[in-house]
């Protein structure tokens, strides 16, 4: 049962980052379908972010009181069918629409996927969660790549999207039956609401940079590549891919990282290696340069974001998916704050500058790292298994 609910929140996790990277990497037929300069492009993706943080409202309680297999069961095939939505979308107005509802579905269904990581993660007794976040990076890889072979083909954003779309829907649902229930000491406290212990913040502050630069990265890498660099649009789809292909490389092998370094020491070097890779993009004369900045950046910076998840749901550990949707929320803020703050900087400036601001951010993380709060006396320390929750009363098992 554990290792189907591993395998079921690692495709989970594939899932909603295939949707992430068709929509990242074919980010420049976006701009060209609606005619949007690089100011409206920080638009469309503040009304996502902004969808997503609206949604999550109110997420704690909803997942203290249904549990994250609950929620998630209904959110990841509504993320899909929004997707259709953004798809479809005939004006740029319309298109706003679509975005928001497709990024009020998909904030839920990326904490309730990192809630459910967390309660498959304490029931293993060990940190499992980098691996959970490698299914992202093969999702948004794949994504990416897809955005690659659409763009050579020369097909537009909507039927690429429209294709990612119809496929998640059957994908989303069949996924639901491999979710473990939450522990029952977590949903002892869906009838009051949970008080976050001061860590759960510091870590959600953590959490809030590195979603920012991830985002920035993210968002903006074709359209840096494009418009900075000169590249086709197939080339510049290549950098999202590249990205993520390094991070899924690096998240293999995260949770082992972690165990050797320990968390501190790993965010440290994340913080200081992204800083570093980013600078090599920024100074780039060429696309490849810039593309192997890319994956480098990926390569340092893919454990911090999965880390804070992990932290999180130690730290107040009578309501893990509370805390983790605390956490999810506020980096949520950072990643509607960066690709927009980066938008507006760009279009005064330049790309090279507003991208930049990576660098900056990933110097926080470094510097930051040494003041994290680890949950407990020993940090990473090996722990027994926890049991497997049992289906509460009057629910059916899955």
């Amino acid at each position: 049962m554990l290792r189907r609910a591993r395998a079921g929140t690692f495709l989970t996790f594939l899932l909603a980052g295939l949707l992430c990277g068709v929509w990242t990497a074919r980010m420049p037929a976006l701009a060209a379908k609606f005619h949007a300069d690089e100011g409206a492009v920080g638009v469309v993706v503040l009304v996502w972010g902004l969808g997503a943080l609206a949604a999550m409202q109110g997420l704690r309680a909803v997942l203290a009181r249904f549990g994250s297999r609950a929620v998630l069961r209904v959110s990841l095939p509504l993320t899909a069918l929004s997707y259709l939505g953004v798809a479809f979308a005939p004006d740029y107005a319309a298109l706003l629409v679509a975005v928001g509802v497709f990024g009020m579905a998909f904030g839920v269904t990326d904490v309730s996927m990192n809630a459910q990581g967390s309660v498959v993660e304490q029931a293993y007794g060990r940190s499992v969660m980098s691996g959970m976040h490698a299914g992202w990076c093969v999702g948004a890889m794949s994504g990416g790549l897809l955005g690659v072979a659409t763009a050579a083909a020369g097909l537009g954003f909507t039927p690429t999207v429209l294709m990612a779309a119809l496929a998640a829907l059957p994908a989303g649902i069949a996924l639901g039956p491999t979710y473990l229930p939450d522990r029952a000491r977590s949903r002892a406290a869906a009838g009051r609401r949970t008080r976050m212990p001061l860590a759960v913040y510091i870590i959600g502050g953590l959490a809030f940079i590195a979603f920012m630069t991830e985002g920035s990265i993210a968002d903006w890498s074709g359209l840096f590549l494009h418009d900075e660099l000169g590249t086709t649009q197939a080339v510049a789809a290549l950098g999202y891919p590249m990205f993520e292909l390094a991070m899924l490389f690096g998240r293999l092998v995260g949770d082992r990282l972690r165990m050797r370094l320990g968390t501190r020491r790993l965010l440290a070097w994340a913080g200081f290696g992204t800083a570093a890779a980013m600078t090599v993009v920024v100074t780039a004369p060429s696309a490849p340069v810039a593309i192997g900045g890319f994956f480098v950046t990926g390569l340092v910076i893919c454990t911090v974001v999965p880390t804070t998840i992990s932290l999180a749901g130690s730290a107040a550990p009578d309501a893990p998916a509370a805390a983790v949707a605390q956490v999810g929320a506020m980096g949520y803020g950072g990643l509607l704050l960066g690709p927009v703050v980066i938008g507006f900087l760009s279009q005064a400036t330049s790309l090279r500058f507003g991208v930049g601001v990576a660098v900056l951010l990933a110097l926080v993380v470094g510097f930051g790292a040494r003041y994290v709060p680890l949950g407990g006396r020993r940090d990473v320390a090996a722990r027994a298994p926890l049991p497997v929750p049992e289906p509460e009363a009057g629910t059916v098992a899955a």
